[in-house]
Protein backbone atom coordinates (compact mmCIF):
# COMPACT_ATOMS: atom_id res chain seq x y z
CA UNK A 1 0.00 0.00 0.00
CA UNK A 2 1.30 3.56 -1.10
CA UNK A 3 0.33 6.71 0.92
CA UNK A 4 0.23 10.03 -0.81
CA UNK A 5 -0.87 13.19 0.13
CA UNK A 6 -2.07 15.76 -2.74
CA UNK A 7 -2.41 20.02 -2.28
CA UNK A 8 -5.34 19.27 -4.56
CA UNK A 9 -8.49 16.80 -5.70
CA UNK A 10 -7.51 18.18 -9.35
CA UNK A 11 -4.40 15.33 -8.93
CA UNK A 12 -7.52 12.54 -8.35
CA UNK A 13 -9.86 11.34 -10.81
CA UNK A 14 -13.61 12.38 -9.86
CA UNK A 15 -13.60 8.23 -10.90
CA UNK A 16 -11.22 7.33 -8.30
CA UNK A 17 -12.57 9.47 -5.28
CA UNK A 18 -16.69 8.37 -6.36
CA UNK A 19 -15.61 5.27 -5.96
CA UNK A 20 -14.90 6.04 -1.89
CA UNK A 21 -18.00 8.17 -1.07
CA UNK A 22 -20.86 6.50 -0.29
CA UNK A 23 -24.32 6.78 -1.43
CA UNK A 24 -26.24 9.15 1.09
CA UNK A 25 -23.59 12.14 1.39
CA UNK A 26 -23.47 15.01 -1.13
CA UNK A 27 -20.86 16.86 0.39
CA UNK A 28 -17.59 14.53 -0.03
CA UNK A 29 -18.72 14.88 -3.62
CA UNK A 30 -15.90 15.30 -5.97
CA UNK A 31 -17.27 18.75 -7.91
CA UNK A 32 -18.45 20.21 -4.15
CA UNK A 33 -14.74 20.10 -2.28
CA UNK A 34 -13.12 20.95 -5.80
CA UNK A 35 -15.66 23.75 -6.01
CA UNK A 36 -14.67 25.13 -2.95
CA UNK A 37 -11.05 25.10 -4.18
CA UNK A 38 -11.94 26.51 -6.97
CA UNK A 39 -14.24 29.23 -5.93
CA UNK A 40 -11.10 30.29 -3.58
CA UNK A 41 -13.53 29.53 -0.34
CA UNK A 42 -10.50 27.46 1.36
CA UNK A 43 -6.80 28.27 0.54
CA UNK A 44 -4.12 30.14 2.85
CA UNK A 45 -6.29 33.39 2.55
CA UNK A 46 -9.33 31.62 3.98
CA UNK A 47 -7.40 30.03 6.59
CA UNK A 48 -8.45 26.27 5.26
CA UNK A 49 -5.12 24.99 3.63
CA UNK A 50 -6.68 21.84 1.59
CA UNK A 51 -4.83 18.41 1.75
CA UNK A 52 -5.84 15.09 0.41
CA UNK A 53 -4.27 11.92 2.41
CA UNK A 54 -4.72 8.46 0.02
CA UNK A 55 -3.78 5.27 0.23
CA UNK A 56 -3.53 3.52 -3.08
CA UNK A 57 -2.81 -0.28 -4.29
CA UNK A 58 -1.70 -1.21 -7.55
CA UNK A 59 -2.60 2.60 -9.22
CA UNK A 60 -6.27 2.08 -7.69
CA UNK A 61 -7.21 4.40 -4.72
CA UNK A 62 -8.28 2.40 -1.76
CA UNK A 63 -8.86 5.23 0.82
CA UNK A 64 -8.33 8.81 1.70
CA UNK A 65 -9.09 11.49 3.94
CA UNK A 66 -10.08 15.23 3.26
CA UNK A 67 -8.27 17.40 5.49
CA UNK A 68 -7.29 21.05 5.98
CA UNK A 69 -4.57 22.66 7.72
CA UNK A 70 -6.34 25.87 9.83
CA UNK A 71 -5.09 29.28 11.30
CA UNK A 72 -8.57 29.89 12.89
CA UNK A 73 -11.97 28.23 14.06
CA UNK A 74 -14.55 30.23 11.58
CA UNK A 75 -16.65 27.75 9.89
CA UNK A 76 -16.50 24.71 11.85
CA UNK A 77 -20.04 24.93 13.97
CA UNK A 78 -17.70 22.86 16.66
CA UNK A 79 -16.61 25.45 18.46
CA UNK A 80 -13.63 25.13 20.10
CA UNK A 81 -12.66 29.06 20.82
CA UNK A 82 -12.32 28.32 24.06
CA UNK A 83 -9.62 25.29 24.12
CA UNK A 84 -8.06 28.24 21.71
CA UNK A 85 -7.65 30.96 24.11
CA UNK A 86 -6.75 28.43 27.25
CA UNK A 87 -3.87 27.58 24.80
CA UNK A 88 -2.95 31.42 24.79
CA UNK A 89 -3.73 32.13 28.45
CA UNK A 90 -1.09 29.63 29.23
CA UNK A 91 1.59 30.80 26.64
CA UNK A 92 0.85 28.24 23.84
CA UNK A 93 -0.02 28.24 20.69
CA UNK A 94 -3.79 26.21 19.07
CA UNK A 95 -3.14 27.14 15.22
CA UNK A 96 -2.14 25.79 13.14
CA UNK A 97 -4.26 22.72 13.69
CA UNK A 98 -5.39 19.30 11.64
CA UNK A 99 -9.41 19.69 10.63
CA UNK A 100 -11.12 17.29 8.35
CA UNK A 101 -14.84 18.37 7.96
CA UNK A 102 -16.39 19.93 4.74
CA UNK A 103 -16.29 23.41 5.30
CA UNK A 104 -18.61 25.60 6.51
CA UNK A 105 -21.49 22.78 6.29
CA UNK A 106 -22.49 20.85 9.29
CA UNK A 107 -23.60 17.81 8.07
CA UNK A 108 -22.83 14.56 9.27
CA UNK A 109 -20.65 11.67 6.58
CA UNK A 110 -17.87 9.61 6.59
CA UNK A 111 -14.95 11.38 7.37
CA UNK A 112 -12.49 7.99 6.36
CA UNK A 113 -13.07 7.17 3.14
CA UNK A 114 -12.39 3.28 2.14
CA UNK A 115 -13.07 1.57 -1.25
CA UNK A 116 -15.93 -0.74 -1.00
CA UNK A 117 -13.49 -3.79 -1.66
CA UNK A 118 -10.83 -2.91 0.51
CA UNK A 119 -10.56 -4.09 4.02
CA UNK A 120 -12.09 -1.30 6.25
CA UNK A 121 -10.22 -1.63 9.03
CA UNK A 122 -6.88 -1.67 8.15
CA UNK A 123 -7.41 1.15 5.67
CA UNK A 124 -8.68 3.22 8.24
CA UNK A 125 -6.05 2.24 10.84
CA UNK A 126 -3.10 3.46 7.83
CA UNK A 127 -4.73 6.97 7.58
CA UNK A 128 -5.45 7.51 11.03
CA UNK A 129 -1.57 6.78 11.99
CA UNK A 130 -0.27 8.45 8.72
CA UNK A 131 -2.47 12.00 9.27
CA UNK A 132 -1.18 11.69 12.92
CA UNK A 133 2.47 11.71 12.33
CA UNK A 134 1.92 14.83 10.08
CA UNK A 135 0.36 16.44 12.82
CA UNK A 136 3.32 15.93 15.08
CA UNK A 137 5.81 16.53 12.45
CA UNK A 138 3.72 19.71 11.20
CA UNK A 139 3.84 21.04 14.46
CA UNK A 140 -0.06 21.13 15.34
CA UNK A 141 -1.41 21.06 18.30
CA UNK A 142 -4.60 18.91 17.59
CA UNK A 143 -6.57 16.95 14.87
CA UNK A 144 -10.28 16.94 14.76
CA UNK A 145 -12.63 15.19 12.46
CA UNK A 146 -16.36 17.12 12.63
CA UNK A 147 -19.54 15.18 12.24
CA UNK A 148 -18.66 11.89 11.97
CA UNK A 149 -21.16 8.97 11.76
CA UNK A 150 -21.67 6.95 14.85
CA UNK A 151 -20.37 3.55 13.04
CA UNK A 152 -16.80 5.89 12.83
CA UNK A 153 -16.75 5.82 16.77
CA UNK A 154 -15.11 3.28 17.50
CA UNK A 155 -12.51 3.42 14.56
CA UNK A 156 -11.33 6.59 16.46
CA UNK A 157 -11.57 5.51 19.65
CA UNK A 158 -9.30 3.23 19.13
CA UNK A 159 -6.87 5.24 17.82
CA UNK A 160 -6.82 7.24 21.09
CA UNK A 161 -9.48 9.98 20.55
CA UNK A 162 -11.37 12.13 22.48
CA UNK A 163 -15.36 12.14 21.48
CA UNK A 164 -17.28 14.68 21.77
CA UNK A 165 -20.81 15.10 21.76
CA UNK A 166 -23.15 17.99 20.47
CA UNK A 167 -26.81 17.80 18.61
CA UNK A 168 -28.74 18.65 15.89
CA UNK A 169 -32.68 18.99 15.30
CA UNK A 170 -33.66 16.46 12.35
CA UNK A 171 -36.88 15.49 11.31
CA UNK A 172 -37.60 11.70 9.87
CA UNK A 173 -39.98 10.34 7.30
CA UNK A 174 -41.64 7.39 8.89
CA UNK A 175 -43.57 6.82 5.33
CA UNK A 176 -45.79 9.37 5.04
CA UNK A 177 -47.45 8.89 2.06
CA UNK A 178 -48.69 12.71 2.21
CA UNK A 179 -47.93 16.19 4.60
CA UNK A 180 -51.03 15.89 6.07
CA UNK A 181 -50.29 12.43 7.34
CA UNK A 182 -47.18 14.05 8.70
CA UNK A 183 -49.56 16.79 10.40
CA UNK A 184 -51.59 14.21 11.76
CA UNK A 185 -49.62 12.71 13.88
CA UNK A 186 -48.40 16.22 15.86
CA UNK A 187 -50.29 17.41 18.73
CA UNK A 188 -53.09 19.63 17.87
CA UNK A 189 -51.52 22.97 18.81
CA UNK A 190 -48.68 21.67 16.47
CA UNK A 191 -50.57 21.21 13.85
CA UNK A 192 -52.45 24.23 13.62
CA UNK A 193 -49.86 26.13 14.08
CA UNK A 194 -48.20 25.05 10.53
CA UNK A 195 -51.44 24.74 8.92
CA UNK A 196 -51.58 28.47 10.22
CA UNK A 197 -48.10 29.51 9.24
CA UNK A 198 -48.49 28.14 5.87
CA UNK A 199 -52.08 29.32 5.01
CA UNK A 200 -50.40 33.07 5.91
CA UNK A 201 -47.92 32.69 3.24
CA UNK A 202 -50.37 32.20 0.86
CA UNK A 203 -52.18 34.87 2.30
CA UNK A 204 -49.44 37.11 0.87
CA UNK A 205 -49.99 35.82 -2.47
CA UNK A 206 -46.05 34.12 -2.88
CA UNK A 207 -45.72 31.17 -5.26
CA UNK A 208 -43.44 28.43 -4.74
CA UNK A 209 -41.54 27.04 -7.59
CA UNK A 210 -38.97 23.75 -6.83
CA UNK A 211 -36.16 23.42 -9.29
CA UNK A 212 -33.61 20.80 -9.94
CA UNK A 213 -31.75 18.76 -11.99
CA UNK A 214 -31.55 20.37 -15.90
CA UNK A 215 -34.22 22.59 -14.44
CA UNK A 216 -31.49 24.25 -13.01
CA UNK A 217 -29.50 27.63 -14.60
CA UNK A 218 -26.92 29.91 -13.81
CA UNK A 219 -29.82 32.57 -13.58
CA UNK A 220 -31.23 30.50 -10.79
CA UNK A 221 -27.23 30.56 -9.23
CA UNK A 222 -27.45 33.98 -9.46
CA UNK A 223 -30.61 35.07 -7.91
CA UNK A 224 -29.90 32.20 -4.87
CA UNK A 225 -26.05 33.99 -4.52
CA UNK A 226 -27.62 37.19 -4.03
CA UNK A 227 -30.39 35.36 -1.54
CA UNK A 228 -27.64 34.03 0.55
CA UNK A 229 -25.57 37.31 0.35
CA UNK A 230 -28.63 39.08 1.84
CA UNK A 231 -28.58 36.90 5.09
CA UNK A 232 -25.20 36.86 5.08
CA UNK A 233 -25.09 41.13 5.80
CA UNK A 234 -28.67 40.95 7.72
CA UNK A 235 -26.48 38.45 9.99
CA UNK A 236 -23.46 40.58 9.97
CA UNK A 237 -21.33 37.45 8.92
CA UNK A 238 -18.92 36.08 6.88
CA UNK A 239 -19.73 35.61 3.48
CA UNK A 240 -17.54 32.28 3.03
CA UNK A 241 -18.93 31.46 -0.31
CA UNK A 242 -18.22 33.19 -3.49
CA UNK A 243 -20.31 33.39 -6.50
CA UNK A 244 -17.68 31.32 -8.54
CA UNK A 245 -18.41 28.59 -5.98
CA UNK A 246 -22.56 28.67 -6.65
CA UNK A 247 -21.62 28.56 -10.36
CA UNK A 248 -19.59 25.39 -10.19
CA UNK A 249 -22.34 23.47 -7.97
CA UNK A 250 -24.99 24.53 -10.33
CA UNK A 251 -22.93 23.39 -13.52
CA UNK A 252 -21.78 20.04 -12.05
CA UNK A 253 -24.10 19.07 -9.27
CA UNK A 254 -27.18 20.24 -10.79
CA UNK A 255 -28.75 16.52 -10.09
CA UNK A 256 -27.93 16.76 -6.26
CA UNK A 257 -29.46 20.22 -5.74
CA UNK A 258 -33.13 20.85 -5.04
CA UNK A 259 -33.63 24.48 -5.26
CA UNK A 260 -37.07 26.23 -3.59
CA UNK A 261 -38.28 29.94 -4.85
CA UNK A 262 -40.68 32.26 -3.47
CA UNK A 263 -42.04 34.43 -6.25
CA UNK A 264 -44.18 37.46 -5.60
CA UNK A 265 -45.30 39.66 -8.47
CA UNK A 266 -43.47 38.35 -11.12
CA UNK A 267 -40.16 38.30 -8.97
CA UNK A 268 -38.42 36.41 -7.17
CA UNK A 269 -38.02 37.25 -3.36
CA UNK A 270 -36.48 34.37 -1.83
CA UNK A 271 -35.27 31.00 -1.93
CA UNK A 272 -33.79 28.10 0.07
CA UNK A 273 -30.60 25.54 -1.14
CA UNK A 274 -31.06 22.14 -0.43
CA UNK A 275 -28.80 18.80 -1.44
CA UNK A 276 -29.92 15.54 -1.38
CA UNK A 277 -28.26 12.24 -2.28
CA UNK A 278 -29.35 9.08 -1.64
CA UNK A 279 -32.10 9.01 1.35
CA UNK A 280 -30.60 12.13 2.44
CA UNK A 281 -31.81 16.14 2.51
CA UNK A 282 -29.63 18.65 3.53
CA UNK A 283 -30.87 22.16 3.86
CA UNK A 284 -27.97 24.77 3.61
CA UNK A 285 -28.58 28.55 2.87
CA UNK A 286 -31.99 30.86 2.64
CA UNK A 287 -32.66 34.82 2.04
CA UNK A 288 -34.83 36.94 1.06
CA UNK A 289 -35.00 40.20 -0.47
CA UNK A 290 -38.18 41.22 1.33
CA UNK A 291 -39.76 40.30 4.56
CA UNK A 292 -42.66 38.18 4.40
CA UNK A 293 -44.35 36.65 7.68
CA UNK A 294 -43.49 32.84 8.33
CA UNK A 295 -42.08 32.43 4.60
CA UNK A 296 -38.96 30.89 6.13
CA UNK A 297 -40.59 28.71 7.53
CA UNK A 298 -42.69 27.66 4.62
CA UNK A 299 -38.66 27.50 1.86
CA UNK A 300 -36.93 26.08 4.84
CA UNK A 301 -38.84 23.29 6.61
CA UNK A 302 -41.86 22.52 5.18
CA UNK A 303 -41.62 22.69 1.05
CA UNK A 304 -38.85 20.39 1.81
CA UNK A 305 -40.65 17.95 4.40
CA UNK A 306 -43.27 17.93 1.00
CA UNK A 307 -40.26 17.05 -1.02
CA UNK A 308 -39.12 14.28 1.80
CA UNK A 309 -42.34 12.47 1.70
CA UNK A 310 -43.00 12.67 -2.32
CA UNK A 311 -39.55 10.97 -3.26
CA UNK A 312 -39.15 8.68 -0.23
CA UNK A 313 -36.22 10.29 1.32
CA UNK A 314 -35.68 9.25 5.16
CA UNK A 315 -34.07 11.91 6.77
CA UNK A 316 -34.00 15.90 6.54
CA UNK A 317 -30.90 17.64 8.05
CA UNK A 318 -31.94 21.20 8.14
CA UNK A 319 -29.11 22.74 9.19
CA UNK A 320 -27.06 23.56 12.70
CA UNK A 321 -28.90 24.76 15.68
CA UNK A 322 -32.84 26.20 16.12
CA UNK A 323 -34.49 24.55 18.84
CA UNK A 324 -37.44 26.45 17.20
CA UNK A 325 -37.45 22.97 14.72
CA UNK A 326 -38.85 21.44 17.66
CA UNK A 327 -42.15 22.39 17.12
CA UNK A 328 -42.15 21.91 13.50
CA UNK A 329 -41.82 18.52 13.77
CA UNK A 330 -37.54 18.34 14.26
CA UNK A 331 -36.56 15.97 16.82
CA UNK A 332 -33.00 16.42 18.68
CA UNK A 333 -30.41 13.66 17.56
CA UNK A 334 -26.98 13.44 18.56
CA UNK A 335 -23.65 14.28 16.58
CA UNK A 336 -20.24 13.75 17.41
CA UNK A 337 -16.75 14.29 16.64
CA UNK A 338 -13.29 13.41 17.49
CA UNK A 339 -10.42 15.41 18.29
CA UNK A 340 -6.55 14.15 18.80
CA UNK A 341 -4.53 16.77 21.41
CA UNK A 342 -0.78 16.76 21.37
CA UNK A 343 -0.24 18.50 24.95
CA UNK A 344 -0.77 15.59 27.75
CA UNK A 345 -1.95 18.48 30.14
CA UNK A 346 -4.51 20.28 27.65
CA UNK A 347 -5.52 16.40 26.38
CA UNK A 348 -6.70 15.57 30.03
CA UNK A 349 -8.44 19.02 30.75
CA UNK A 350 -10.15 18.68 27.61
CA UNK A 351 -11.25 15.01 28.20
CA UNK A 352 -12.91 16.39 31.45
CA UNK A 353 -14.42 19.13 30.08
CA UNK A 354 -15.84 16.57 27.12
CA UNK A 355 -17.08 14.36 29.70
CA UNK A 356 -18.96 17.12 31.80
CA UNK A 357 -20.23 18.62 28.77
CA UNK A 358 -21.61 15.17 27.70
CA UNK A 359 -23.67 15.15 30.42
CA UNK A 360 -25.01 18.73 30.05
CA UNK A 361 -26.14 17.60 26.66
CA UNK A 362 -28.04 14.22 27.89
CA UNK A 363 -29.90 16.68 30.37
CA UNK A 364 -31.21 19.25 27.58
CA UNK A 365 -32.48 15.75 25.77
CA UNK A 366 -34.30 15.21 28.81
CA UNK A 367 -35.95 18.48 28.98
CA UNK A 368 -36.56 18.30 25.35
CA UNK A 369 -38.74 15.30 25.52
CA UNK A 370 -41.23 17.67 27.87
CA UNK A 371 -41.66 19.70 24.27
CA UNK A 372 -42.06 16.74 21.99
CA UNK A 373 -44.52 17.49 18.83
CA UNK A 374 -45.66 14.57 18.45
CA UNK A 375 -48.83 12.53 19.69
CA UNK A 376 -46.88 9.19 20.00
CA UNK A 377 -43.61 7.96 20.73
CA UNK A 378 -41.23 8.99 17.49
CA UNK A 379 -40.14 5.24 17.13
CA UNK A 380 -43.79 4.17 16.90
CA UNK A 381 -44.84 6.93 14.21
CA UNK A 382 -45.68 4.66 12.04
CA UNK A 383 -48.19 2.99 13.60
CA UNK A 384 -49.87 6.33 14.81
CA UNK A 385 -53.61 6.41 14.14
CA UNK A 386 -54.34 9.54 11.66
CA UNK A 387 -57.54 11.48 11.00
CA UNK A 388 -57.68 10.74 7.40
Amino acid sequence: MKIKIFDTLQEISPHSWSQLIGQHFPFAEYHYLLAMEKGRCVGRKAGWIAKYLTAWENEQLIGAIYFYIKDNSYGEYIFDWGWANAYAENGFHYYPKLLSAVPFTPATGNKILVHPDSNYETVSNILLETILQFTSEWQCSSLHFLFIPEIEIPVFEQAGFLIRHSHQYHWKNRNYSEFDEFLNVLKGKRRKEILRERRKVEEHGIEIEVLTGEQLTLEHCQVMYEFYLSTIYKKGAIDYLSYEFFADVFTHMKEYIILMLARSEDRWVAGSINYYKGNCLYGRYWGCLEEFKHLHFELCYYQAIEYAIKHGIELFEAGAQGPHKIQRGFLPEMTYSAHWIEHPGFRVAISDFLEREKIAIATSFQHSEKHMPYRVDPLDLTKAPTNR
